[in-house]
């Protein structure tokens, strides 16, 4: 009898353990580098731009995409009319949104050891670690090494212009 008490008081202390490891066996998927976007809350306007360029489905494919992203506080610096000139014509704006993503995942540990990159849209952006800081052309990589299921991201503070 002190046996079987023994076990019955042993499955009951492991049950909640046992429940919660199943809990953590099913972590979710991490989202494609559109949905991470998104859901981020403060890409707004980089949405509505690869949306009106044709790209989304291009960024929800399988990559790698490394994607310097400018948040809508970038994309707020540009001179005025210069967002809807782009939003108007849908070549430029995708030559200035390609400009912003580079073939295969570059994390940052590797960005910091380039010059320069070869990005989507054929033109390379210039790299350089100025004061401890990433500088993408003339963006400063705010944030780093934001993972997605086909990429990464790294959010930049300026929008580029090729």
């Amino acid at each position: 009898m002190k046996i079987s008490s023994f076990l019955l008081s042993a499955m009951i202390a492991t049950t909640p353990i046992a429940a919660h490891a199943g809990d953590m066996s099913k972590k979710a998927a991490p989202k494609d580098i559109v949905d991470t976007a998104v859901a981020a809350g403060s890409f707004t306007t980089l949405a509505t731009a690869l949306d009106a360029a044709g790209l989304i489905a291009t960024l929800k494919g399988p990559g790698p995409f490394t994607v310097f992203a400018p948040t809508d506080a970038a994309f707020e610096k540009l001179p005025a009319g210069t967002l809807d000139a782009l939003l108007a014509d849908k070549a430029k704006l995708s030559g200035v949104l390609t400009y912003h993503v580079v073939s295969g995942k570059v994390m940052a540990a590797d960005v910091v050891k380039l010059t320069s990159a070869d990005t989507v849209n054929g033109k390379s952006v210039s790299i350089k670690v100025v004061d401890g800081k990433v500088m993408v052309n003339n963006a400063t990589v705010v944030t780093a090494d934001i993972e997605a299921s086909n990429g990464v991201i790294h959010v930049i503070d300026t929008v580029l212009i090729p």
